[in-house]
């Protein structure tokens, strides 16, 4: 009898003992956070593109040649502002693919390599929670990259040229208040297809455990989809691609802005990125973290609920944008959109021009500029990317009752955006430089880039 209590006694606190619940979300991301930042890799990214852009930008405006083949390259001794959109478009091609691998294609990943998942699960006890703080850590990385590329690229820019107008992508001149808008703008909506990419790392990394592959896959994804930008490829799914809106914020300097296809590109990045996330979160909760010999992912059944949800959500896009949008099946480069954009454009420099040179005000109606432009010498379609568009543009001379012509020859790529080089006469396309009161600045009628409105 006293055996029976006694033993009642002593297994009653034992019995009286709560288990132990899930450590708080709020701890655990701490943890990853110090974990992420500690890595000498995140600390030398987060080095380089805090001061790596502003000194490239500064040392670029100080060269006597500019990248005039790059976007708004041609316009960095005119103004502080187009260094950061010159950086914008190396970050949307190389940078921020980079960064998402490095960051989010590594996050689970190196839990594989060191062999730590189940020394995670039993201390934190939630899978859930392991995901969350994982995936909230890595975007917090993430965004402060994204934060210095931004910020330093344009103090490197205001430091060298200062705060000065831009001139948009259809020769229009934007205010330094109205280009600051612009730029952080520009800067915020590829955040959209950062999220993308990010999405595409979590699940690379947890499909694909310690293979290298795994870290690779945001890039080749990025690259994939640059090389389907460059295709001539129907309106519909080429904003289908979340690599789109790396390029969309292009139309945010015309006047107007071509907002309809920057908004379909951000859109579609952030379904991407959220289809994506919950593919990787599902994954996750999926997986056998007792088995050492299975950490390294993938199979059928992992790549099937990677790539086929993934070609659907395309599908799906592609399929609604084209329902919604007229002329999505072509590639929405036409000859009238063409001549249109020219027009446009080089009535806008001439202006500037002339502003620049005599101070003299020039309006639009008085210089009535047509353009009229021919594909292949007018055979075949007069539509579609190519370098062999050849634009003849007619206008008043301001102050004299004669019309003059300059040709140019266009360099049209698949996403809309052109080159347009002066062909001749002297007289109409001047010189690569002008002498102005002052200083020695380009002209503005020698080369100019475009952007034709694919929607």
């Amino acid at each position: 009898m006293t055996a029976t209590i006694a033993d009642a006694d002593a297994t009653a606190p034992e019995a009286q003992t709560p288990a132990a619940g899930p450590v708080p979300v709020g701890r655990i991301l701490r943890f990853e956070l110090v974990k992420q930042f500690s890595a000498w890799r995140v600390r030398l990214l987060i080095l380089l593109c805090w001061i790596g852009p502003a000194v490239l930008v500064f040392a670029i405006d100080k060269q006597s040649t500019l990248p005039s083949d790059t976007l708004f390259g041609r316009w960095m001794h005119a103004t502080g502002w187009a260094g950061p959109l010159v950086a914008l478009g190396f970050a949307g091609t190389w940078a921020l693919p980079l960064l998402t691998s490095v960051v989010a294609g590594d996050v689970f990943a190196s839990e594989d390599r060191l062999g730590t998942w189940r020394h995670l699960i039993i201390a934190i006890r939630s899978h859930r929670r392991i995901f969350l703080a994982k995936a909230v850590a890595s975007l917090t990385v993430i965004l402060l990259l994204v934060v210095g590329l931004a910020a330093s690229s344009t103090l490197g820019g205001l430091l060298a040229e200062k705060n000065l107008p831009l001139v948009g992508l259809d020769g229009h001149t934007l205010s330094p208040g109205d280009a600051a808008g612009k730029v952080l703008l520009a800067w915020l909506c590829v955040l959209a297809p950062t999220l993308a990419l990010a999405g595409i790392g979590l699940l690379g990394s947890i499909a694909l455990g310690r293979s290298p592959m795994g870290l690779l896959l945001p890039m080749l994804v990025a690259l994939g989809m640059q090389l389907a930008q460059m295709l001539p490829l129907p309106v519909a799914v080429r904003l289908a691609l979340p690599g789109y809106a790396f390029i969309s914020w292009n139309g945010l300097f015309t006047d107007p802005a071509q907002i309809k296809p920057l908004m379909i590109g951000v859109t579609v990045s952030l379904v991407w990125a959220v289809v994506a996330t919950v593919l990787a979160y599902l994954l996750f909760l999926r997986r056998d973290f007792t088995n050492l010999n299975n950490n390294d992912g993938a199979g059928r059944r992992v790549l099937a609920l990677g790539v086929v949800p993934l070609a659907a959500v395309l599908a799906l896009t592609a399929g609604v944008v084209a329902a919604t949008t007229s002329d999505a099946g072509g590639t929405g480069i036409t000859q009238a959109k063409v001549q249109k954009s020219v027009a446009t454009a080089f009535s806008h420099l001439f202006r500037l021009q002339q502003s620049q040179m005599y101070h003299s005000s020039v309006t639009e109606a008085q210089l009535a500029t047509t353009a009229s432009c021919l594909k292949s010498e007018g055979l075949g379609k007069q539509e579609g990317s190519g370098n062999d568009w050849r634009c003849t543009i007619t206008f008043n001379v301001p102050g004299n009752n004669i019309t003059a012509q300059g040709i140019y020859q266009l360099d049209v790529t698949a996403n809309g955006r052109y080159i347009a080089d002066g062909d001749g006469p002297q007289e109409v396309n001047g010189y690569f430089l002008i002498v102005t009161p002052g200083k020695v600045v380009a002209n503005p009628l020698w080369q100019f880039d475009g952007n034709v409105d694919l929607l």
